[in-house]
């Protein structure tokens, strides 16, 4: 550890690595809402934050275990990540928010990952978002179609198959997709 009279200790959250203050404070002089992304191993977390100068203030939030409330079984993958994006779109209209900017935090930038299937979710929930098009996942990605074909390949080895997928039937994904998208969207 560094030592001298002139050394200051950075912030515990970013030795922690969990805040790019940088980043954060370009976010924060915009003064507009964000949608912020986190996602995890097993669920998607968005939120619709104002800042406060005593704390930030979250307006709206989704999460992938919403879903389960429109009959979703499946884990945190692509197609869950738009539904959530479609959800925290339709949450946000509700409340008359319209739009907001992307703050993806500490996560990397990948183009066509799971975050930006959060994005294309809330686009298509009605939010006003600044972005590009290039970084959307295709929409075979946004209904599954590449589970399925995983599954398929697993199929010959059924303990795999059985241990992977243990919650859903995965041949029925784009089934079930279309039909949580069209209860989240009637509301």
């Amino acid at each position: 550890m560094k030592k001298g009279p002139r050394y200051r200790i950075p912030f515990k959250r970013r030795r922690t690595e969990k805040t790019d203050y940088r980043k954060r404070l370009r976010l924060l002089t915009s003064k507009k809402l964000r949608l912020v992304v986190r996602r995890s191993l097993k669920h998607v977390r968005v939120q619709i934050i104002d800042y406060d100068i005593k704390g930030d203030k979250i307006l709206v939030s989704a999460s992938s275990q919403d879903l389960k409330k429109f009959g979703w079984t499946g884990s945190a993958n692509t197609p869950s990540a738009y539904l959530v994006g479609l959800l925290i779109g339709k949450r946000a209209l509700k409340k008359n928010i319209k739009s907001a900017i992307f703050d993806i935090g500490l996560c990397r930038s990948v183009k066509g990952s799971k975050i930006y299937a959060v994005l294309k979710g809330a686009l298509d929930g009605g939010l006003s978002i600044p972005h590009s098009p290039e970084v959307f996942p295709s929409e075979d990605r946004i209904r599954g179609n590449h589970i399925i074909e995983y599954a398929q390949k697993l199929k010959k080895d059924t303990k795999k198959y059985k241990k992977q997928f243990t919650i859903s039937k995965p041949e029925k994904l784009p089934e079930m997709f279309e039909e949580v998208k069209s209860k989240i969207i009637k509301g």
